[in-house]
């Protein structure tokens, strides 16, 4: 199968990440988000992003860089505000907030704009996909598509199949994914999936622990670290996610399941709402203020 042009919706933490791998494994991307302020950014992170990739690939830890230079990889990427330039693509790939009231106006101008074969693919880590196909006349072709961050380093995917997905989309869908060098799990759609719908969890639970002083969020990382050999604890897994992306994700489950025990925790909330959003703001349960 070809994938001549790939479209990548949302130039966040995710969408940059999908962009860059992209890029690096020869596709030329679309690169759409809603001003060229956010597109400018990311053009800037994902040079850094591939400058730094490089340096370490010197590193005896590190075993490749980046194919081609960083201009190179770049010049495959297209970015801009303007959904037109996807009526030739063969694959797109969404990666706005996991809020309906964004997504659904996001699925509804991909649909009138993409060619019939193009699948939609959904970077999400709780977002029902049966609801997401819903929005398009073209339901068999949506499909869920959960990467990890950072999405260049991580070879495997969370592909969700919903109620309407077709073979042949998921068929589609590892055929693009081995085009990135990944490999994927395919699972049924439900609420988080599965590994949200631990991890979220896990990563609430462990917010209220800090937030009933029961522990420190360096000694609950480390617990974690030390005693089950997790490379990162909870806390700096939702650091490096982002505690509005965490928020977001556990509010879904919690209106998607009514179970009590998907309550956000109000720490949580207080921590979003001050902007303390984990490494993207510089502060989250941990500091990376220089």
């Amino acid at each position: 199968m070809n994938f001549e042009i790939v479209g990548v919706i949302g130039a966040g933490v995710m969408g940059v990440g999908v962009a860059q791998s992209l890029a690096q494994t020869q596709h030329q991307v679309i690169l759409v988000d809603v001003s060229d302020q956010i597109l400018a950014k990311a053009k800037a992170d994902i040079r850094n992003n591939l400058r730094l990739a490089r340096m370490l690939s010197k590193s005896p830890t590190q075993s490749s860089a980046p194919l081609g230079g960083v201009d190179e990889i770049l010049a495959r990427i297209t970015f801009t505000t303007d959904y037109a330039g996807l009526k030739d693509a063969d694959f797109v790939v969404e990666n706005v907030t996991e809020k309906w009231e964004v997504k659904q106006p996001v699925y509804a101008q991909l649909d009138a704009v993409c060619p019939a074969r193009c699948v939609f693919a959904a970077d999400t880590s709780c977002f029902p996909i049966t609801r997401l196909g819903a929005a398009t006349h073209r339901p068999d072709r949506v499909i869920g598509m959960h990467f990890m961050n950072p999405v260049p380093q991580k070879t495997m995917v969370e592909v969700i199949r919903g109620y309407h997905t077709s073979e042949a989309t998921i068929e589609t869908a590892k055929a693009f994914l081995a085009g990135m060098g990944k490999e994927c799990i395919v699972v049924n759609d439900a609420p988080g999936f599965v590994s949200n719908r631990v991890l979220m969890l896990t990563v609430n639970e462990a917010a209220y622990l800090v937030h009933e002083h029961v522990s420190t969020p360096q000694d609950i990382d480390r617990l974690f670290r030390e005693c089950f050999g997790h490379k990162m604890g909870p806390l700096e897994t939702a650091d490096l996610i982002g505690l509005d992306t965490i928020l977001y994700s556990i509010e879904v489950l919690h209106e998607s399941f009514n179970d009590s025990k998907y309550r956000p925790c109000p720490l949580l909330k207080q921590m979003v709402d001050a902007g303390q959003l984990g490494r993207k703001s510089g502060q989250g349960f941990h500091s990376y203020l220089a």
